[in-house]
């Protein structure tokens, strides 16, 4: 069956015989070239299982991509491994991230001559993506330790404690963080899977080949591991914050509680004789007044010394 493909210039000599990239942002074209090719990459649906065709296994691979400037986004690229070619379902036509796979084929020719050396080089360059998105992830996620810390100091030049209002902003991008790491799990969870079925279909055919799919796979599982570390160091964080906001939280009850308690008594005597009536002798008492308010001071001093008795105040 002849194959045609698109080519950019960063294609490798003879890469072209063996990859052809189907851009979503023309959907015309794809449309033409996955008919041609007998292509039918809608047997995956929309989620992320594999599928198979008399000429292709179809392999989805859905990760997380950090544009400078802009908004993370989730993308999708879906491999359709023939015998003879390699057909990418991927946004567009000059997909950036397997911009590192040409140039990886261009220092080992060998990768270009059949669609499993192909596909070896675009799971290398997802993988390398994947690693550095987890990297950036776990350095915000360092950079935000120092910041929210334990929300207990002071903010600079307030002598305010810090509260939940001031951490507002911090736990969004906390709750994004998590949502990222989480996602990249997931990613290298798929990536692996296609490169463990890339291995079988390459192992009697391409023993070296093999053997570099058994590094791939193993630098898949390890950044596996670190997301799943930074995802966990994620969660820490957010429960340590929470945690620290609600002993603030149970901290600010109990000081209204002991003011409660403290004032209530001399609040009670206050309203006693605050009362309107005719006959009240301290009234024409000369001392009237001093026993009052030694009365009043004494109610107040009781609480306060019995709670500090009991270590409440700690």
């Amino acid at each position: 069956m002849p194959h045609t493909s698109m080519t950019t210039p960063n294609d490798t000599a003879g890469v072209h015989e063996h990859w052809v990239q189907v851009p979503l942002d023309d959907l015309s074209h794809a449309a033409s070239t996955s008919k041609r090719l007998d292509v039918d990459f809608e047997r995956c649906g929309d989620s992320g299982r594999t599928a198979e065709s008399d000429q292709f296994v179809y392999l989805p691979v859905t990760f997380d991509v950090h544009p400078e400037g802009g908004p993370r986004r989730q993308e999708r690229v879906v491999f359709a491994l023939g015998a003879d070619v390699l057909v990418t379902l991927q946004p567009t036509a000059s997909y950036a991230p397997f911009a590192a796979a040409t140039t990886r084929m261009r220092r080992l020719p060998h990768l270009a001559e059949s669609p499993q050396g192909v596909m070896y080089a675009l799971l290398y360059a997802l993988n390398q993506t994947q690693e550095k998105a987890v990297e950036q992830a776990g350095e915000a996620l360092a950079r935000m330790s120092e910041e929210v810390c334990l929300p207990t100091d002071e903010i600079p030049g307030r002598r305010q404690e810090i509260g939940l209002f001031d951490l507002k902003e911090s736990i969004q991008r906390m709750n994004a963080l998590e949502e990222a790491v989480s996602n990249g799990r997931q990613s290298q969870l798929m990536l692996a899977r296609a490169a463990r079925h890339l291995r079988t279909e390459t192992e009697l055919v391409d023993p070296r080949l093999a053997s570099m799919i058994d590094a791939l796979i193993a630098d898949i599982e390890g950044i596996k591991e670190r997301a799943g570390f930074e995802f966990d160091r994620a969660r820490y964080l957010q429960q340590s914050v929470m945690t620290s906001l609600d002993v603030k939280q149970k901290e600010i009850a109990k000081l209204f509680t002991i003011i409660t308690a403290v004032f209530l008594p001399p609040a009670l005597i206050a309203s006693f004789y605050g009362m309107n009536f005719t006959n009240m002798p301290e009234l024409t008492w000369k001392y009237g007044f001093l026993f009052t308010t030694a009365l009043t001071l004494v109610s107040a001093v009781i609480p306060l010394w019995y709670i500090r008795r009991r270590g409440w105040l700690r």
